[in-house]
């Protein structure tokens, strides 16, 4: 993760993602990468990037490398040691905003494991895809009540929604997705849906393609 980019001009990078949301901390008010990180975790912005410590410490030496940030301040508090706080830049600045206005007005092709999964499943039997749709589908319930709640939360502390636009997106997207599943999933369990294991199915010969001399361990959805 990082920045990608030829000169050191603000237009001229294009920024990772994690990037971005480093950028957009630093715009509100100078930070060190400690206090970054804190910020990130309160306010579950980790989940709109892949994030981990260290990978943010990377990136923010990247951006430093960049000019698109500045050393702002080095503080000491007691016998702890000395931390570097960082600010954005104006190349840094500009940016933010060539990437912000790059992301929301192109749709990137994007590459969603459940879409594979989908197009494949019936590579397995289906009580199989019947058993893990059914916990993914809890699973997403339980990720879209932790949105609703978070959102009901900010919405009722008078945070303007201009700053949770990204839960009313993922509040709806889920919804969706669990509608779509929760049909699907009672067409399989119906026979609405054929599968290569119906004794009748046409495609039935295929079925020994996909089987395998071992049962699959059980995996459940993260």
């Amino acid at each position: 993760m990082g920045v990608v980019g030829a000169g050191r001009g603000g237009g001229e990078h294009v920024l990772a993602p994690l990037a971005v949301l480093v950028l957009g901390l630093l715009a509100e008010q100078p930070l060190h990468p400690y206090e970054m990180v804190q910020i990130t975790l309160e306010r579950r912005e980790d989940r709109l990037v892949k994030f981990r410590p260290g990978t943010l410490y990377h990136t923010v030496d990247r951006l430093l490398g960049n000019g698109l940030i500045e050393v702002h301040d080095v503080r000491r508090e007691g016998n702890r040691p000395e931390r570097t706080v960082y600010a954005i830049t104006e190349a840094g600045q500009e940016a933010l905003v060539v990437n912000l206005e790059r992301i929301l007005a192109q749709h990137s092709p994007e590459y969603p494991e459940l879409y594979l999964a989908l197009s494949e499943a019936h590579a397995l039997p289906r009580p199989r895809v019947i058993e893990l749709l059914s916990a993914r589908i809890e699973a997403m319930r339980a990720d879209l009540a932790q949105f609703v709640d978070a959102a009901e939360w900010a919405s009722g502390k008078g945070i303007p929604e201009m700053f949770f636009l990204d839960a009313g997106c993922r509040i709806v997207t889920l919804r969706t997705q669990i509608e779509w599943l929760a049909g699907l999933l009672g067409r399989l369990e119906s026979g609405e849906i054929e599968w290569l294991d119906d004794p009748d199915s046409p495609y039935a010969a295929m079925q020994h393609m996909f089987s395998s001399p071992e049962s699959p361990q059980k995996v459940t959805p993260q």
